[in-house]
């Protein structure tokens, strides 16, 4: 296995409360415990497919330490994981910090130098990212942002009919999604969704997401 073994945190129970305190969000995540590996790998694939992250395990959503009562079981769930159900296989650390009778673990996963790490489930391979403090499902085009910022292969960008009315529309209005470009341009979803994604990968445009839609906004 590729992941460090864990070690006891030189971190002080003080600074895990700071920690904590602070609350989660894009680069923190609560789990009281991990009850499989099913459930935590979206976790950590989420992590590692947008900038990394660590995972608090023994503290719950209203920020009470509970504490597991060992590690052992939480690190093989976390092995599973990270390298049964993650492609490519995920790296992890974690820190154990001792709290009374039972442990607190601080799990960091680093940004995914390979993108997308995808999760195998019933659905087949799904990939999961960060929104705010939540791992959410990544729609085709941020699936497809992802593996294009990994391809060899160039993205090219002409300047025709169909961007002049999408410049013309961002100009005026604040975001765009990919069903109202491909009513603007009369063309098909699939051939809006591609320009977008090009020009996302270009870094002309930025793909963000609220409430679970996608829209895309200029990025300068």
């Amino acid at each position: 296995m590729n992941q460090q073994a864990p070690i006891h945190s030189s971190m002080s129970l003080r600074d895990l409360k700071n920690l904590i305190r602070s609350g989660e969000g894009l680069l923190l995540e609560f789990k009281r415990a991990i009850s499989s590996p099913e459930k935590i790998a979206r976790e950590i694939a989420a992590f590692a497919n947008t900038h990394g992250g660590h995972l608090i395990v023994g503290v719950d959503d209203d920020h009470t330490i509970t504490g597991v009562e060992s590690y052992h079981e939480q690190d093989f769930f976390l092995e599973q994981a990270a390298h049964e159900l993650c492609t490519p296989a995920l790296v992890y650390s974690m820190e154990v910090i001792p709290y009374y009778s039972r442990d607190i673990l601080l799990v960091q996963i680093k940004e995914a130098e390979k993108k997308p790490v995808t999760v195998r489930n019933g659905q087949g391979d799904v990939v999961f990212v960060r929104v705010e403090d939540q791992s959410v499902r990544a729609s085709d085009e941020m699936a497809a942002v992802l593996r294009a910022r990994e391809s060899k292969n160039g993205v090219t960008f002409q300047y025709g009919i169909n961007e002049q009315k999408l410049f013309r529309y961002l100009n005026e209005y604040p975001n765009i999604t990919v069903d109202q470009y491909s009513s603007l341009a009369d063309i098909n979803r699939r051939k809006a969704s591609k320009i977008l994604v090009d020009l996302t990968t270009l870094g002309i445009l930025k793909l963000n997401k609220r409430n679970q839609t996608d829209f895309f906004t200029l990025s300068l």
